[in-house]
This record gives structure tokens, C-alpha cells and sequence, in this order.
């Protein structure tokens, strides 16, 4: 699956009927051993390295639910690509990814 944020995909051609949006979405929380030693980090500064893999973790998710929802409708390639993330609650962030399902016209 091509996946790309850009609305066209260059040396290829898009078949003029779109599949529709597709979109993948997940709530992920930390554990607490993750929130303790974010705490601790937050008195020195630095990168909360257990927070950047949960959201990366939650991110491939959040993909892979969405390549399976353009692969369920036939397609080929998903543009336009966004992803977005907010807090939900203390503790658990929202990472939702979404795009334009397409077919590629055959060579």
C-alpha cells in the first residue's frame, strides 16, 4: 500500500473514482511505571522516551487500521494523508490517522 500526503502520487495516475475516506484511530494509555518515571523527567527536562514510544506505538496502530480499511475497498494507494492526536483524559492521548482511498490505473 502507497501511503502519502501529497493528493497526487508522482509517475503514477490516479483512476478518477475515489473509495472514500479511510481512517484508522486508537486511545492509547501509559502504564504506570511509564508515568512515574515521566514525572521524575519532567523535574530535569530531557525527552520522555516511554511517551514518544507509546505515541509511535499508537501511530503504527492507527495506520495499520486504516491500511485495512483501504485494502477492504480494493485500493491501491492512500493520499492526502493526515494524522492528528489529542489528550482524552489524564494519562491516554487519541491518535487518528485518515486519507483518501484510491485505485491506480494499470500501466
Amino acid at each position: 500500500m502507497i501511503i502519502v500526503t501529497t493528493d497526487q502520487l508522482v509517475g503514477k495516475q490516479i483512476i478518477s473514482e475515489t473509495l472514500g475516506v479511510v481512517k484508522g484511530e486508537i486511545v492509547q494509555s501509559k502504564n504506570v511505571g511509564r508515568d512515574f518515571m515521566a514525572g521524575m523527567k519532567t523535574l530535569v527536562g530531557g525527552e520522555i522516551k516511554g511517551y514518544t514510544e507509546m505515541i509511535r506505538e499508537a501511530r503504527q496502530i492507527a495506520t495499520k487500521r486504516m491500511v485495512d480499511e483501504a485494502e477492504a475497498l480494493g485500493a491501491d494507494a492512500i493520499v492526502g494523508v493526515r494524522y492528528g492526536s489529542s489528550a482524552v483524559m489524564q494519562g491516554a492521548a487519541e491518535i487518528i490517522v485518515y486519507g483518501t482511498a484510491v485505485r491506480l490505473k494499470e500501466k
